[in-house]
This record gives C-alpha cells, sequence and structure tokens, in this order.
C-alpha cells in the first residue's frame, strides 16, 4: 500500500485538473494529482484543438457575449458566472507564455484564444510541476474516503505501473475526471467513464442538467478527430444527391436528425470545397492532429469529398455533471470540489451544448476556483484533515451488494452507450422509450451493484463499467423527468417549453434514483475572485 498526504489532491489529468493543481500550488499548498493516465495526453483537451471564450476586459464586448449565451441557454444558464469565466480566463492565458509556444495574431501581438491541445496539456504539466505539484500518472482512483462528519478527505485508487493500492489523505478533493462519452469511439474520450460522477454520488453529492446529453462530433467515419469544424460542410449521399441538412445552433436537433436518417440509408460524404478560406490555416495552426489524418490517407480535407460519422459525446459536450453550490465549484459535500466536464455546465450554457469556446473557458476557470477554495479550505481544516480516520466510500464493482459472480461487462457497457447514445432514442424523447430504457439500465444497474467486482488492476474496469452504467441511468431518469422540451433535451410527447420548469434539476441515488428540482439560491465562497 502506497500512503500519501497532500492539502489538495486532483483527481483528473487534463485541462480543468491542470488548472485546478496550479491554482491550488500558487496559494502555497501542497498538491498531488492522480491520473487515470498521463497527464499530459490523457482525455479529450489533449487531441484537440481547444478554443477558448476570449473576450477583452472592454465592458460593451463583454456584454454582448453574455447576452449572445443567454439567448441559447434557454433560462438555465447565469450572467454572473459568465462574466467571472471570461474574466478568469482572460487573466489566465497568459500564464502559460512561458510554457506555452503562442502564434502571432498577425497584428503583432499574440493568437491566445485557440491552442494546440498536445502542447496545451503538456505546458499545464511544466507548470504545475514548476510550482511543485507532485503528479502520479497511471494512478486511477477507485474510490472516495469520508470523514466521520461525512466530509471527504482523500481518495484510494490503484497504481498501474507499481501494482500496487494507493491512499491519499487531502485537506480537500477536486474532482476533474471529465465527463462520459460511454466509449462511443470519440477519440481522446475512451477514458472518460463518468468515474467523477459516481464517486461523487457515493459520498454524497447530487448532480444537475444530466438530461442535457445530446451532443455528437461528426467527424471522418475511420477516425475520431472530433474538433473538424463542418459549419461550412456540405453532405452527400452514395449517388452524389446532396442531403439538405439545416444550420445553426436553433436547429441543431434538425440537423441531426437528417443526418440520422441519412446514415441508416447508407454512407454520408463530406464536402469543405466552400468552407471559408482561412479556415485551412486555422486548421494547421491550432488542430494538427485533424489534418494529420488525412495526409496520411492521402486526402486533402478541403478539396476531396470522404465519408463521416457521428460519435456520441455524452456528458463531454453535454451540460451535466455534479453539482456546485457556490462560487468556488464546492460540491454539497464539504471537502469535494468539482470542475471541468466533472461538473454541471449549466451556469454558462443552460440547456445548450457547453461544447467549443465555452466549455474551454470553463474547463480553466472551473479548475482555477476550485484549485484555489481547496486550498483554502484545506488550511482551514489544518492538521484535523490529516488525524482523523478515513472510511472508503466505494461501492458498485468494489463492494458488491449480493453475491460475487461472472459479469459480462463489455455487454453492460453496450447497454449504457446504446440506450443514451443511440440517435433515435436522443432525439426522438418519449415518455414509453425512456421508461424502457429505464428498465434496461435498472437491470444493467442491478448487475453492476450486485455483482459486480474487481481486484487490483481488475477494480479499475469494474469501476469504469459501474460509472457508466450509473451515469446512463441517470441521464435517462433525468429525461424521463423533464415533461417539456428544452434546449437540447427535446420531448416529442412534450414538445413545447413549460414555464413551470425554468429551473435546473438534481438527480442522485444509487439504489434507487431520485429527482428534484433545484432552487436554492447559490453561495459565495469567501475570498473569492472576481
Amino acid at each position: 500500500m502506497k500512503e500519501m498526504d497532500a492539502d489538495v489532491l486532483v483527481v483528473g489529468g487534463g485541462m480543468a485538473a491542470g488548472w485546478a493543481a496550479i491554482s491550488a500550488a500558487k496559494t502555497g499548498a501542497s498538491v498531488i494529482v492522480v491520473d487515470k493516465g498521463f497527464m499530459g495526453t490523457s482525455g479529450v483537451t489533449a487531441p484537440a484543438g481547444p478554443n477558448h471564450w476570449w473576450v477583452p476586459p472592454d465592458p460593451a464586448q463583454r456584454e454582448a457575449a453574455i447576452r449572445r449565451r443567454l439567448e441559447t441557454a434557454f433560462g438555465l444558464a447565469d450572467s454572473k458566472w459568465m462574466e467571472r469565466i471570461i474574466d478568469i480566463t482572460w487573466r489566465s492565458i497568459p500564464e502559460l507564455d512561458p510554457y506555452y509556444p503562442f502564434s502571432g495574431d498577425g497584428k503583432g501581438g499574440l493568437f491566445r484564444s485557440g491552442l494546440r491541445g498536445p502542447e496545451y496539456v503538456r505546458a499545464l504539466r511544466r507548470y504545475a510541476t514548476d510550482l511543485g505539484v507532485h503528479v502520479l500518472d497511471h494512478h486511477p482512483a477507485l474510490e472516495l474516503l469520508g470523514r466521520q462528519d461525512g466530509s471527504v478527505g482523500g481518495a484510494a485508487g490503484y497504481d498501474r505501473l507499481g501494482g500496487v493500492s494507493w491512499h491519499a489523505r487531502a485537506g480537500a478533493v477536486v474532482l476533474a475526471t471529465g465527463g462520459c462519452g460511454f466509449r462511443s469511439g470519440l477519440i481522446g474520450s475512451y477514458s472518460n467513464t463518468g468515474d467523477g460522477y459516481l464517486m461523487g454520488v457515493e459520498a454524497g453529492a447530487e448532480l444537475s442538467g444530466m438530461e442535457f446529453c445530446i451532443s455528437y462530433s461528426i467527424s471522418p467515419a475511420w477516425l475520431s478527430t472530433r474538433t473538424l469544424p463542418y459549419t461550412g460542410a456540405r453532405y452527400y449521399d452514395a449517388a452524389g444527391a446532396e442531403i439538405d441538412v439545416p444550420a445553426g445552433v436553433s436547429r441543431m436537433r434538425e440537423h441531426l436528425l437528417v443526418l440520422a436518417d441519412a446514415f441508416r440509408a447508407g454512407p454520408v460524404y463530406a464536402d469543405l470545397r466552400e468552407a471559408p478560406k482561412a479556415l485551412p490555416d486555422v486548421v494547421r495552426q491550432i488542430q494538427p492532429a485533424t489534418v494529420a489524418a488525412f495526409e496520411r490517407r492521402g486526402l486533402d480535407m478541403f478539396r476531396d469529398r470522404f465519408e463521416v460519422k457521428l460519435f456520441g459525446e455524452g456528458t463531454i459536450r453535454g451540460t451535466g455533471g455534479l453539482r456546485i453550490v457556490d462560487t468556488g465549484c464546492a460540491t454539497s459535500v464539504r471537502g469535494l470540489f468539482a470542475a471541468g466536464d466533472a461538473a454541471t455546465r449549466e451556469h454558462i450554457a443552460g440547456a445548450t451544448s457547453g461544447g467549443g469556446a465555452q466549455n474551454a473557458a470553463w474547463a480553466l476557470s472551473s479548475g482555477v476556483l476550485a484549485g484555489q477554495a481547496a486550498a483554502a479550505l484545506a488550511r482551514h481544516e489544518g492538521k484535523r484533515a490529516a488525524d482523523e480516520g478515513l472510511a472508503p466510500l466505494g461501492q458498485a464493482g468494489l463492494r458488491p451488494l449480493a453475491g460475487m459472480r461472472p459479469v459480462d461487462q463489455k455487454a453492460l457497457q453496450q447497454t449504457a452507450g446504446e440506450e443514451i447514445l443511440d440517435l433515435d432514442k436522443a432525439l426522438r424523447r418519449r415518455a414509453t422509450g425512456l421508461e424502457a430504457s429505464g428498465r434496461r439500465l435498472e437491470g444493467a444497474w442491478q448487475e453492476v451493484s450486485g455483482h459486480l467486482v474487481g481486484k487490483s488492476l481488475d477494480a479499475v474496469a469494474a469501476r469504469e463499467t459501474a460509472a457508466m452504467v450509473a451515469t446512463a441511468r441517470w441521464c435517462n431518469e433525468a429525461a424521463l423527468a423533464r415533461t417539456e422540451s428544452r434546449g437540447m433535451h427535446v420531448r416529442e410527447d412534450f414538445p413545447h417549453i413549460s414555464p413551470l420548469q425554468a429551473h435546473r434539476q438534481m438527480v442522485g441515488g444509487l439504489d434507487r434514483a431520485w429527482i428534484r428540482p433545484d432552487v436554492a439560491p447559490q453561495r459565495q465562497t469567501k475570498g473569492h475572485p472576481g
């Protein structure tokens, strides 16, 4: 057993985790990062080209940017949160100057809004380690550790390379484990299995926005590059006939429905010859992985037609995640914070996908906020946090409720993905379909929670399976409970927005899932910046 102690423990290794570790370490806190993979290559940021919500500190420009985003949030976003996220993003990106090779903007300055994913997350790692952060790669967390008063005081997991378990005490824990892509094949998302959601709910936290998980990326059929911009694309069927695909954020569901019907009929091809003239240079500059995928096949992505496919993103570009209760990104469980895709993004995205600039800005800023607040709490807790005994909180996949027996994990993972990502089930939601999905997911959960158990390295896979099934169950329950159509959540049996449901809804529960409206006012973190 490997024993560790820190003021702040950050679980995850992507963009949000990096910024959380950096901001905590800047306060003087001791920080440990535990990553399922390698911090700097794991997660959906590494193969992408994230563009940030980059708005100069001009009141008129920022007000306009916030107003535009509020128009697509369907009443569930918060202008104060948006203002905060924009400001933190603007102030934080320049901190990477010593670590990231920013390109020129053609105007004598630096181009900071779009960053190359591989270099970005490596820069965060270098910045964090220069501040004294201790990074433990290939150390997946399996469960949180709780104190007698119900607060969280650490986590436990497994060292893949060392072949031993690890146990970390901490004054506070930041979950930055990403969202859940349900193993759809989306590049960079294989390790995004909803682990943080499961660990958080086991500790007593709630989720919010889980019904808003209808997000897909269109990419080359042979490889998901996730970030290729298709706004200027035309689509064709195998016979060369153009497919009339609606454009615009407000018509995203119709866009997906038309493509879904076309995919059922046969192969679909994209043509980017009429894309904006500046796009090729932009893609090559900030999204090199996208270009390389075409060059290896001898294709010119802006001249040749190529086959495409839809890849489900689940809660990665959806908006759901752990509910945060204050401006420091704390969950309702003392000692536990959430950042990035592990947290709800409703504060800035509302009922519409947070993908793109807003999501990247959220990952950065929520990481900064969570790291600072976690460090402040750890200082407040003092030596008590290190001295008090801790109890393991993990259940499904670790401690089955019934007798242990062989479980087909691949089939359970497939069930979770199909019930949430299947285009017909996602885009044509009705009570009958959601109830049928609920029964299948409930059966899968009973199998997971009752009989699945893994030891040592096998425990990592068991917990991933449990987290995917649990996440699918919560998404489905939330979709069934929201009896209206709002943003990306569309119910064919309730096609209109209901003014009585202009609130976020919380979901949680393990043995029995529960739903209730979130109408409580948010707390302001004392001493919070911005």
